[in-house]
């Protein structure tokens, strides 16, 4: 009876140190065909996002690697919601317009509230040659991309914005890791590249 206990003991604490490598969040993996990328949950009125988002692009330069960035507006914010639904706007154009747009958006992000978001979005369409019509979300198809992706941060446990991840494709120990100190940014690519 005893070794009965002991082997279902060890099947247990076998499944469960397996288990973090298997039960990943599909959000903390690198797109299809890419080893290592950069998953980034922004909020576009966010300051220190608008900080981070120079640095993260660099990065996705240098090594040549994905940038995954999902919309993540926090509540506090009055106007972040509603450019993340613009930025889906212009994704479905482009996913450069898009990503484009977010940078713009960032650039300007002090001069921008409520009332003039628009205006500023309506400069990028015309700069970009794109029309942006009166009501650029009639059936609410962007803004429902738009939660679904906070929904994601959230399954993730996302607590603020930003929120950075180096994730690799590999199957064995923790194939993620979160970048807390952004000066580590590039340390930690590497280390993920060379595991």
């Amino acid at each position: 009876m005893k070794k009965h206990l002991v082997l279902a003991a060890l099947v247990v604490l076998l499944v469960a140190a397996l288990a973090p490598a298997q039960e990943t969040n599909p959000a903390l993996r690198p797109p299809k065909g890419a080893k290592v990328a950069i998953v980034v949950f922004e909020d576009l009125q966010c300051p220190d996002c608008r900080r981070a988002a120079p640095l993260v692009a660099q990065a996705g330069k240098t090594y040549k690697i994905p940038v995954v960035r999902h919309d993540f507006p926090l509540p506090m914010h009055n106007w972040s919601f509603d450019a993340a639904v613009i930025a889906r706007y212009f994704d479905a154009h482009s996913k450069q317009m898009g990503v484009d747009f977010r940078d713009y958006i960032f650039e300007h992000q002090p001069e921008i509230t409520p009332d003039n978001l628009r205006g500023f979005a309506e400069k990028f369409a015309a700069d970009h040659k794109v029309d942006l019509p009166f009501v650029v979300d009639p059936q609410g198809k962007l803004a429902a991309e738009v939660t679904k992706d906070k929904n994601l941060g959230n399954s993730v446990g996302i607590e603020h914005t930003p929120t950075i991840y180096v994730v690799s494709n590999k199957t064995q120990g923790k194939p993620f890791v979160e970048v807390v100190d952004r000066s580590q940014l590039f340390q930690l690519i590497d280390a993920m590249k060379q595991e």
